[in-house]
């Protein structure tokens, strides 16, 4: 049962009244193409003694192709209906007042917005005539909005039957009800709004919410969502690189990232270099070649000279070195080893030198490890092979690899630089040592290396070709 109450309208259910407000009462109001002084305050200041168009009590409008006309409440509330009263000229409303043909295929509009198109549509005539449809209408729309907005229009032949050619407002009242304060429903709109509705914005008489704040669903947005889900009615699922696949049902940021995500929403890779796995938040292994490795896993992207293995935990195997262990040690390297990180040799093969052992010996009369030992003394020059240690010449009467033998002189009675001397003329026989040209013995007379000294026998002189002899006492000259 629908009843009318002095600036009020009530709405009977069982024992319980309903009161609402005319929250539109002398608001601001405007429509398209007034006619003279027929303006749209008219049709909220609460008057409606007369019907007539030529009266004080109502609106009027150009007769045009399209008719508007909208009051602003002043701010979004919560409305329950809309009243309107349509211009009668205060004669009966039947299908002979001209005026119902002027009423058919109107529209209403909330908004917030003056723009109908950003709004609902709470009611549009399709299927009145001019002897059914109602004056004055009631038009149950219980949302929210700032405006409503009264819409007509001509603007697609052929019309209906019925209709009238052109629109116009001829409103003498629209009345407006509701709570002033959106957050409230019911009784005297004195019962809050369900905690997580949207903008605290319910039903006006059953308190159910129209949306739900995100992180909340059902009616009255009273069910927290499902792990899993977010946003909106919890109809989002979790950002893919959540942890558990969990997120605030609200904003949908994750509780915690799979190895080798971050961000809030984890759709980021770790941002901060040298951290990987959970919330990026494990150090990457030391020996990893610029602090890298893999967000996820944590294998190395590459290993510091020296190093090998997926986490760079390994040490070069023999024989190698440098970035990943790829790198062969110079071959030069004594036993083919070298220094894990930068390929210095442990020590040289025979005949080569320096850090990596690709010098030769840099001291002549050196050959061997490291060039260490020198070269045979009889070698020519002082030279020999830096390798074995071989002579290339030998000085002059040795002979051998290492020149360790000696030779005869192909002179006999000669020694020295190609045999070119002459044995020292003392010499038993004028022969003497090849190298030094000393004497194997001496002719009688004679003592010394080279026989360079004499003496006497007593009671005989033997003169060195023995040419006399004469007997004398032994004594030294």
């Amino acid at each position: 049962m629908i009843g009318e109450c002095l600036m009020t309208f009530c709405i009977l259910w069982g024992t319980s009244v309903w009161t609402y407000e005319n929250i539109a009462l002398n608001k601001t109001a405007w429509q398209l193409d007034t006619l003279f002084n027929y303006t749209s305050a008219k049709a909220v200041d609460g008057r409606k003694d007369s019907l007539s168009i030529f009266g004080s009590d109502c609106v009027r409008s150009q007769y045009n192709y399209t008719a508007e006309w909208r009051v602003d409440l002043g701010t979004v509330v919560s409305i329950h209906h809309i009243f309107i009263q349509y211009a009668t000229n205060n004669l009966p409303w039947d299908k002979n007042n001209d005026h119902t043909a002027r009423f058919l295929g109107f529209s209403v509009y909330i908004s917030n917005t003056t723009n109908k198109a950003d709004g609902i549509l709470c009611f549009r005539d399709t299927k009145y005539t001019r002897a059914t449809i109602p004056n004055p209408i009631n038009i149950t729309c219980p949302h929210h909005g700032r405006y409503v907005i009264y819409y007509n229009n001509r603007t697609s032949l052929p019309y209906p039957v019925g209709y009238s050619k052109d629109a116009g407002n001829d409103l003498c009242e629209v009345e407006v009800y509701g709570c002033t304060s959106p957050g409230y429903y019911g009784e005297n709109c004195s019962i809050s709004c369900p905690q997580h509705c949207k903008d605290r914005r319910c039903h006006i008489v059953e308190g159910t919410c129209f949306e739900c704040v995100d992180g909340y669903k059902g009616s009255t947005c009273s069910k927290g969502c499902l792990q899993g889900y977010y946003g909106e009615n919890c109809s989002i699922p979790c950002p893919v690189n959540c942890l558990d696949g969990l997120c605030d049902t609200e904003n949908g940021t994750c509780h915690g990232c799979l190895d080798g995500s971050s961000g809030p929403t984890c759709n980021e890779d770790c941002t901060l270099p040298g951290y990987y796995g959970w919330n990026c938040s494990t150090p990457c292994p030391v020996n990893c070649l610029d602090g890298l490795c893999d967000t996820v896993n944590g294998t190395c992207n590459g290993c510091l000279d020296g190093y090998s293995g997926s986490t760079c935990s390994e040490g070069c195997p023999q024989g190698y070195y440098g970035e990943n262990c790829s790198i062969p040690c110079p071959v030069n390297c004594l036993d083919g080893l070298c220094d894990t990180e930068i390929g210095t040799c442990h020590g040289c093969l025979d005949g080569s030198t320096g850090p990596t052992c690709n010098e030769g010996c840099s001291s002549p009369g050196y050959y061997g490890q490291n060039c260490s030992i020198p070269c045979p003394r009889n070698c020519l020059d002082g030279r020999c092979h830096i390798k074995k240690g071989t002579c290339f010449k030998c000085v002059d009467g040795y002979s051998g690899e290492k020149c360790m033998g000696k030779k005869a002189c192909p002179i006999q009675g000669q020694y020295g630089i190609n045999c070119s001397t002459p044995c020292p003329e003392q010499c038993l026989e004028g022969l003497c040592d090849i190298v030094e040209g000393t004497c194997f013995e001496c002719v009688n007379g004679y003592k010394g290396p080279t026989c360079e000294g004499n003496y006497l026998i007593q009671g005989e002189t033997r003169h060195k070709y023995g040419l006399f002899i004469q007997r004398i006492s032994i004594s030294l000259i």
